[in-house]
């Protein structure tokens, strides 16, 4: 799914006007009954609503809502924030629409006191849209402020005010428990910095016209259930083993054996043909014992890694889980980034090593896999003022070491060289215990070893990652699942998208 600017949406509205052809109105309440029976089905409608609206589009956006849920038996009331002297055509008509019936509409003004709200009402936002671009000033900030110290259910028409859709904003923001918006996402919807405000956020189409979007340029996507299933290729009835290739984890150390064997679980449910973990020599009988699937072979040394193993004859290569920092493990990864070309799945300890010896990232060969947390990339590449400004550098870096970089978090954002981002739409607050990167890992590079290109397998990898631990937090809540739990469900995450 494409994520388009807020001024492609417009044009993508006009398209939609001048080519279904649809009159402007008609379009409105296309959208205002694709929020209504969304709102109805989440709310019962023994909840009152209160809905506050600007002047303009998205107020019209809250008339119409008003008029929809009214007809639905809602108890409504309309509150209108006449915060410039020139509404919009839109607005004007659903104003006139709504004096036809019994609703009570009020307006607020700057000497206005702003009405009590209750906690078992609903507070919907319809005051400013996707096209504010300057910050929230006056009485508005001020209502906003009191919207938000409510204690009832805040819920924004399409995005929350105050709030931009394609940029970092400093200004008041409406703070949504949920948040409908129409036919795609925004950018905004996907930064950590704007959650408080954007809440849960639910995506309805209402018809733009499909020749815009997809004709439409953007280099930023959102990678959803029918995307990750047309990824997947399916298996023939003579394929073997060999066709899926062999790959080799190097992981573990001295008391970090389970990262190595979560790495390799991950990696035999991903598909992977054969799975060699190269540990040291202390975990050769914890993997043997463990994970019969997997073969192993050892390092000289009894609890690091320090060298690395013939390299021919394997079609993918993750490094990272559990391999600590030792001196002759850096020389080993080093030794492996100039030994190969074949992409490699960094992950952990050695993203800290490279964050150490960063000059290593230039010899990375190309389309390698970098699966850094958010505290790794500042280590790697710096810190950024905020979240727009990170992902403008996780592009940069990714261009600069024409490298795969994933930033792993709520909606994990993938980069590629070409400077296109693609963020994921799985997960859950439960993945965020002790190993669940290390599964991923796996996952990756067992991906990579059946011969998915190596953005394919970062895409798709996440995507299954995120799915395994949504199902498995289905069966052992988010506060208990394990790390283990995710390579266990990765089975039903694949059935699910093929379903």
């Amino acid at each position: 799914m494409k994520i388009l600017s807020a001024l492609q949406i417009r044009e993508a509205d006009r398209y939609t006007i001048q080519r279904e052809p649809i009159a402007p109105e008609a379009l409105m309440e296309r959208a205002a009954r694709a929020f209504t029976e969304w709102f109805a089905g989440k709310f019962p409608g023994e909840h009152p609503v209160k809905i506050f609206c600007g002047i303009g589009n998205n107020g019209g956006d809250g008339l119409a809502i008003a008029r929809l849920l009214y007809e639905k038996k809602y108890r409504v009331e309309v509150f209108i924030a006449r915060c410039s002297p020139t509404p919009s055509e839109d607005f004007l008509l659903n104003e006139q629409r709504l004096k036809k019936l019994p609703v009570k509409v009020a307006d607020i003004n700057a000497g206005n006191t702003f009405p009590e709200i209750k906690a078992n009402e609903i507070v919907m936002d319809g005051l400013f849209g996707s096209g504010l671009n300057r910050p929230v000033e006056g009485f508005t900030a001020d209502l906003i402020t009191h919207l938000n110290r409510s204690s009832g259910i805040k819920v924004a028409i399409d995005i929350p005010s105050g709030l931009y859709a394609d940029a970092h904003s400093d200004s008041i923001k409406f703070k949504a428990d949920y948040t409908l918006t129409f036919e795609l996402p925004k950018l905004s919807f996907f930064f950590p910095e704007n959650f408080p405000y954007v809440g849960e956020f639910v995506v309805k189409s209402i018809g733009l016209h499909p020749e815009f979007l997809n004709k439409a340029e953007t280099a930023h996507y959102y990678v959803t259930d029918d995307v990750a299933g047309k990824m997947v290729v399916p298996r023939k009835k003579f394929d073997h083993k060999g066709t899926y290739g062999h790959a080799l984890l190097i992981s573990g150390s001295y008391g970090k054996m389970g990262a190595a064997l979560l790495c390799a679980e991950a990696c035999l449910r991903a598909g992977a043909g054969l799975v060699s973990a190269h540990v040291p020599r202390c975990g050769y009988q914890i993997m043997q014992s463990s994970l019969p699937e997997a073969m192993v072979s050892t390092d000289k040394q009894e609890e690091i890694i320090s060298a690395i193993p013939d390299l021919s004859g394997y079609q993918a290569i993750g490094i990272g889980p559990g391999i600590g920092k030792h001196a002759r493990t850096s020389a080993a990864l080093h030794q492996l980034i100039t030994s190969t070309e074949i992409p490699l799945v960094v992950d952990a300890d050695a993203l800290n090593i490279f964050s150490e010896n960063k000059i290593w990232l230039n010899e990375l060969p190309k389309h390698s896999i970098l699966t850094p947390h958010p505290k790794e990339f500042e280590r790697l590449f710096g810190t950024s003022a905020n979240d727009y400004a990170r992902l403008e550098l996780q592009k940069e870096a990714s261009r600069l070491y024409n490298s795969i970089i994933v930033l792993k978090r709520a909606h994990t954002v993938i980069t590629a060289p070409d400077g296109n981002a693609c963020f994921n739409s799985t997960g859950n607050p439960g993945m965020a215990t002790g190993g669940s990167g290390d599964v991923l890992t796996g996952i990756i590079t067992g991906l990579l070893s059946q011969g998915y290109s190596p953005l394919n397998s970062a895409i798709l990898g996440v995507y299954l990652h995120g799915l395994a631990g949504d199902i498995a937090a289905e069966s052992w809540s988010q506060q208990s699942m394990l790390a283990s739990d995710i390579a266990h469900h990765l089975g039903n995450a694949f059935k699910r998208i093929l379903s």
